[in-house]
């Protein structure tokens, strides 16, 4: 098998105003059928690419913002040169409606140069947008969540025929298809192995990508990619469609018009005082990962007993006025880590 089958699970009549808790609390993807298609910006992308565009031009708070400008020879992904040394894509901070208007006028040109409007904060760059086309996150999901203001972050994604390559997001992810179609290919966490992500430093966005190009994979180059196309899975959306991808799901989206634009909320429902995690990883490339096997094997003992197994164990025999940072983790007690970290690196 060398294409991937398995379709991503299609769930119907869910609406904007009403999204189930079930849905943020899946493991798995899933295809939230129609759930935008009423959104005003949605209804006039489907009638005329023009007039939408013409609408985003209006809602243009003229703040200037990242666009990515590919090379006409790199095709549609936007990764890396042949060598991984460099992107395939300039970034350039410029006007949206100039781009907006370029991308109008090439609408029958679908050997256009690659421009894309990416990941832009969708309240400071189109107000009026964010205000008339917004789902509501007033779940009891989200009750007792430790979220911040301005969480779910809302970003918008405008281009022509654009392929970010497969990628993982440290947040759970609502993105909505609103004008043209798009293909999202997604794997599990567990993949990553059989994904061969790139270098760490240089990346597209933030995340590393994988280097396998799916619709061309090279088997020699990339063996383990067919262990990858078992676990896979596909999502076409239409206008109007949107996928809910949970936390750490790698990720490929395909924009498939001459014209298109994706809405996406991001959020993780984890006290943003306690950090980041891709640190963690960072730090243990540093401390951990050239020490002989046998060390590294007692810290992943270590690991699992403090971190990855039941949260509960490695406190739960110590008296809880005694257990420390192996209880509760309370703001203080946060803050007080971070301090002790800080200091610890900093010799």
């Amino acid at each position: 098998m060398t294409k991937i089958n398995q379709k991503v699970k299609v769930v119907e009549g869910i609406s904007e105003n009403e999204i189930p808790d079930y849905i943020f609390e899946s493991q798995q993807p899933l295809i939230l059928k129609g759930l935008v298609k009423n959104w005003p910006l949605t209804q006039l992308g489907l009638t005329d690419t023009q007039k939408a565009i013409a609408q985003l031009i209006d809602a243009d708070s003229q703040q200037v913002a990242p666009v990515y400008y590919g090379q006409t020879d790199s095709g549609n992904r936007l990764g890396y040169i042949s060598d991984c040394t460099s992107l395939n894509f300039e970034i350039k901070s410029v006007n949206l409606t100039q781009v907006l208007q370029e991308l109008a006028n090439n609408l029958d040109n679908p050997a256009y140069p690659l421009r894309y409007i990416a990941s832009n904060v969708l309240q400071i760059h189109f107000p009026d947008i964010f205000k008339n086309n917004q789902l509501s996150f007033d779940s009891p999901y989200f009750k007792n969540k430790p979220m911040q203001p301005g969480d779910p972050l809302t970003g918008i994604w405008i281009g022509n025929r654009t392929l970010s390559p497969c990628h993982w997001d440290a947040q759970c992810n609502i993105a909505c298809c609103v004008v043209g179609h798009r293909k999202f290919t997604l794997f599990p966490p567990s993949q990553i192995e059989n994904l061969y992500p790139g270098p760490l430093e240089l990346t597209p966005g933030g995340q590393s990508i994988t280097l396998v190009d799916f619709d061309n994979p090279d088997f020699e180059r990339f063996p383990k990619y067919k262990n990858a196309i078992q676990h896979g899975q596909i999502a076409e959306l239409e206008p109007g469609d949107a996928i809910f991808i949970p936390c750490m799901w790698w990720h490929q989206v395909e924009a498939i018009n001459t014209f298109n634009v994706l809405i996406n909320y991001w959020w993780n429902p984890f006290e943003k005082i306690r950090g980041q995690a891709m640190p963690v990883l960072e730090h243990a490339i540093l401390s951990l990962r050239d020490r002989p096997t046998f060390e590294k094997q007692a810290w992943k003992y270590l690991f699992d007993y403090y971190i990855f197994g039941d949260d509960q164990v490695a406190g739960e025999h110590i008296p809880a006025d005694a257990r420390g940072k192996l209880g509760k983790i309370d703001t203080l007690k946060a803050r007080q880590l971070r301090a002790l970290l800080i200091n610890k690196l900093n010799r």
